[in-house]
């Protein structure tokens, strides 16, 4: 059986997608995997050498080349059960997975000046609304989601009444309710009376919520690229030593140390919060927001508090 790239890979996505799959990020890739192999290119004929071009790329390893043969190794395995392929022309060894990035958590201080700087580094050439971004930096620290559910969200999607967020297609394929505080709800309530639509436009409820000046959906890229003027304008920089420098991505792990630090002063049982905490933020395990714990010098103060008073308590009992 014959079968050329770009059908197999159309096939691969509606299946997985049937499946109840979201298939974002994997369907990128896999859609750029057909441009550079050319999508006319027979799945045959796909040379090992060729494919592992495209993974390496033009730099060091990164995590992504590892998402890119996670994308492809999904894509092989369906392509060689059905008999599209006769072999897969993925490497057999992969390099060393690198540790990801440390990630930096956003003082109190910083946060606000972020905000504050919303307004001040206005730029009428970004594509993204001052307004817009000021209620994007809100939503990611205030409900702790991923840039990219963020940017998912339909109108249908957000039940401004109840003050609930419907995240559907997460990274680890599930849809999760996210209940959100009275403060962000009139956040969101006051940029839904303001979104950029035109004048006679009827609003479906399958439409993105967030919108750029242009009246789409802003794409990673130009929410990523504001973040960064934005967090050079307001002056913020790690002082850690690291190279890599504060990342949008950072707001939703300041969320989750923030709320750790606030119920350890709280004096609240921060164990069996956990699985609260790994839900709301749409993790498939616990140890995923354990490691929370060690990340601030403040956090491990606190729980070092906390041990220190347990451990009096019970030298006084015993």
């Amino acid at each position: 059986m014959i079968f050329l790239l770009s059908e197999a890979v159309t096939r691969y996505v509606a299946y997985r997608r049937s499946l109840g799959c979201g298939m974002v990020n994997e369907a990128q890739i896999l859609q750029m995997f057909c441009r550079v192999m050319g999508p006319e290119t027979l799945l045959n004929e796909i040379a090992p050498d060729r494919v592992l071009s495209f993974l390496d790329g033009t730099g060091p390893v990164t995590l992504y080349w590892h998402r890119k043969h996670q994308a492809l190794e999904g894509f092989y395995r369906f392509a060689l059960a059905r008999n599209y392929a006769s072999a897969s022309p993925l490497p057999a060894e992969c390099p060393p997975r690198p540790l990801p990035k440390a990630p930096y958590i956003f003082t109190r201080e910083e946060l606000f000046r972020l905000l504050a700087s919303t307004d001040s580094s206005a730029n009428r050439k970004n594509t993204l609304a001052r307004y817009c971004l000021r209620v994007l930096l809100l939503l990611l620290y205030g409900a702790g989601l991923r840039i990219s559910e963020a940017l998912a969200l339909t109108v249908a999607d957000t039940d401004l009444v109840a003050g609930v967020l419907t995240i559907r297609d997460t990274k680890f394929y599930k849809t999760r309710l996210v209940p959100i505080g009275p403060d962000l709800k009139s956040v969101l309530v006051s940029y839904s009376k303001k979104r950029n639509l035109p004048a006679d436009h009827t609003e479906s409820h399958l439409e993105p919520f967030f919108l750029n000046r242009h009246g789409v959906a802003p794409t990673y890229n130009q929410v990523g690229g504001a973040f960064r003027r934005l967090r050079v304008h307001a002056g913020i920089r790690r002082a850690d030593g690291l190279s890599h420098p504060p990342r949008i991505h950072d707001l939703r792990h300041s969320y989750a140390v923030h709320r750790l630090v606030s119920w350890y002063r709280q004096g609240a049982d921060v164990q069996k919060l956990l699985p609260q905490l790994a839900t709301y933020l749409g993790h498939v395990d616990i140890a995923s927001t354990q490691w929370y714990l060690t990340m601030t010098p403040e956090l491990l103060s606190q729980a070092s508090q906390r041990f220190e008073h347990y451990a009096l308590e019970v030298a006084e009992n015993a």
